[in-house]
């Protein structure tokens, strides 16, 4: 790794990350679509990735060489859990060594080749501390020696996402490398780098994962739960209040019971007369089996309740309409009640005599009709 070396690991790094931004400006246009997390396999982006890396290194002054120079490197590694980051790494410096020692014109360089781990804190998109360490076999190079050594290190140091497929980092560590054989006297050297490493992760942004449909909510209890007297399970209006006149799907129904047809004779009923049947216009089977329909209407809809309003033609006196037409109130009323009809739903009866007439009082027929019973429904 000499000068090639490292204008080839500036050619790689400029590359990747020119690779990582044009990567990240196609997933950024994705993701617009969407705010939610990519959906990694495990959990955590497990991408591998390159990092190329420059820095400064900073030399034991028991080298007997230059301090200070430039050392670069490039790593190879990937997570392996939400915190952990494994790294194959190579790395160069290059030192002038001191005349007194080495000789003149002469250079101490050193090429690593290792492994290291780094354990980080936070969030992957925040700014994340991480502890480092490595262990590796050092190459030296120098007038004195060529050889292997051991060598391994630990430091400190910050990393920041600055796009989907690319971070960058900075850190700060020791290295001690036991090179014990270029200056016998010398048993090894502790060293200290500082290093900026812009991390481009290989490979696409998985897409996010589909948000997960939300639980069915419970569904009622269809042998117990009714409203307005329709089951849950049917009623299509379920919020209504208690009460609300409802039709077989639970929703508001205007209920209408109508007798029109149930019109009585002449002059009846008598005082004292009970029987309903005789006091009917002929054919009274008719206008028994209106009745009973409305008998079966009151039993469907039982939070129905109804006003028994009697009526009468506008022949006679009115105090003696006013009666005529009470009696006809109460005689269907109590035709009801025989009927299966709870009174508590029943109001009056009422009689409005020769009032509200629903047709003329000047013909037979009109005259008929107005001599009549309502079941006015109250809303």
């Amino acid at each position: 790794m000499k000068r090639k070396g490292l204008y080839f690991l500036i050619a790689l790094a400029l590359g990747g990350v020119g690779a990582v931004h044009a990567q990240d400006n196609t997933a950024a246009s994705s993701s617009t679509a969407s705010s939610t997390a990519p959906a990694w396999p495990n959990g955590f982006d497990d991408r591998w990735y390159v990092a190329p890396t420059v820095g400064g290194y900073y030399n034991d002054t028991d080298r007997n060489t230059r301090s200070r120079q430039i050392y670069y490197g490039l790593s190879v590694g990937k997570f392996i859990s939400s915190n952990v980051a494994v790294e194959l790494f190579v790395d160069r410096t290059k030192r002038k060594a001191d005349t007194a020692v080495f000789g003149q014109g002469n250079t101490w360089s050193n090429n690593n080749y290792g492994v290291s781990a780094r354990y980080f804190f936070g969030d992957a998109n925040s700014w994340r501390p991480y502890l480092e360490g490595g262990v590796m076999g050092s190459y030296h190079h120098n007038p004195l020696n060529r050889d292997w050594a051991p060598a391994a290190e630990a430091g400190v140091g910050i990393s920041k996402a600055i796009t989907d497929s690319a971070d960058f980092r900075v850190e700060a560590k020791y290295r001690y490398d036991w090179d014990d054989k270029t200056q016998p006297a010398k048993n090894g050297y502790g060293d200290w780098l500082l290093g900026f490493s812009i991390v481009a992760k290989i490979g696409a942004v998985p897409a996010p994962a589909a948000p997960v449909a939300p639980p069915p909510p419970p569904q009622p209890d269809c042998s117990k739960q009714f409203r307005n007297g329709v089951n849950l399970c049917d009623n299509k209006c379920p919020d209504l209040p208690e009460g609300t006149i409802v039709g077989p799907d639970g929703c508001p129904q205007k209920v209408v019971i109508d007798l029109k047809g149930v019109n009585f004779k002449f002059d009846r009923p008598k005082k004292g007369e009970s029987n309903i049947e005789p006091t009917l216009a002929v054919p009274a089977s008719d206008s028994l089996a209106i009745l009973d329909q409305a008998v079966d209407t009151l039993k469907r809809y039982p939070q129905v309740k109804v006003m028994v309003a009697g009526y009468t033609d506008g022949v006679g006196k009115p105090a003696y309409n006013q009666s005529l037409s009470e009696r006809r109130a109460q005689i269907v009323y109590d035709y009801l009640t025989a009927h299966g009809i709870d009174p508590s739903r029943l109001e009056g009866p009422v009689g409005h005599g020769m009032n509200d007439p629903i047709d003329t009082n000047k013909t037979d027929a009109g005259r008929a009709r107005n001599r009549r019973t309502e079941l006015q429904v109250q809303q």
